[in-house]
């Protein structure tokens, strides 16, 4: 079986880079499985930092894996993107995103979910449940907290794209810098985190994850069983099998 989620330790910082361009890196059982296997590999190597959530190629995530929502029940699928926006909060240990090219849906909750998350400025961002009949219930739990909530309504009920430049407006990314500059910004938040201890990196996190921990704990399992109704509907089903099949 491929490997869908590359590992490598440098510097005290481990690198998660998604590799599944044959779905543009989609949130398929595969590659999450591996993102939760490759988080615990860094969370019980000390001396590991920081951990960085990366992507090859030119989309860091499309989001849900269609091909397999279209086939399956959903709010099991949805309760696992509730899990793994959880996975990334509580992890003891700082997480950043670099964030390049396209990012869509599902994908937006990692970022969201990450304590530090820096995008090229051209990178990519849509919210484009709506135009699928869907919403984005579970990812809410997190990309809702980090947005204004006029930007949160303008991204959600249009789905239309937006940059990474105005995901730094918007608050959904920490920071956006030049395509060329992005190893090196990323490198350098890196670098400063490392500088922490890591008991004042640990408690300082879980300080800072507390509101949102409580958030999923009261709403998870209901946004979960929404997003799970709204996929298993009529109009939903149509607009991603007409999605899928445009695709072909």
């Amino acid at each position: 079986m491929t490997e869908l989620v590359k590992y490598a330790v440098a510097d005290g910082v481990a690198t998660l880079t998604f590799d599944s361009p044959h779905n543009r890196n989609a949130l398929s059982r595969q590659l999450v499985t591996e993102l939760y296997e490759r988080l615990d590999r860094a969370a019980g190597d000390d001396e590991v930092k920081v951990v960085v959530i990366t992507a090859a190629g030119t989309v860091f995530c499309s989001g849900a894996d269609l091909s397999e929502a279209a086939g399956g029940s959903m709010e099991e699928g949805a309760r696992g993107i509730v899990d793994m926006q959880r996975r990334i909060v509580e992890f003891p240990k700082p997480v950043v995103t670099r964030v390049y090219g396209a990012v869509r849906a599902g994908g937006i909750g990692i970022v969201a979910a990450s304590d530090i998350a820096i995008a090229a400025d051209d990178a990519s961002f849509a919210l484009t449940e709506v135009k699928l009949a869907l919403a984005p219930a579970a990812i809410s739990l997190t990309v809702l907290p980090r947005m204004t909530s006029r930007a949160g309504a303008y991204a959600c009920l249009t789905g239309a794209k937006f940059t990474g430049a105005e995901a730094a407006d918007w608050g959904l990314v920490t920071r956006a810098v030049p395509a060329d500059e992005l190893d090196e910004a990323v490198a350098a938040v890196c670098a400063e985190l490392s500088s922490g201890a890591a008991q004042g990196l640990r408690e300082t996190k879980a300080l800072l994850a507390r509101d949102l921990l409580d958030r999923m704990d009261a709403r998870g399992d209901d946004l979960a069983a929404l997003s799970g109704r709204l996929f298993g509907s009529e109009p939903a089903r149509e607009a991603m099998l007409a999605f899928l099949n445009k695709k072909k």
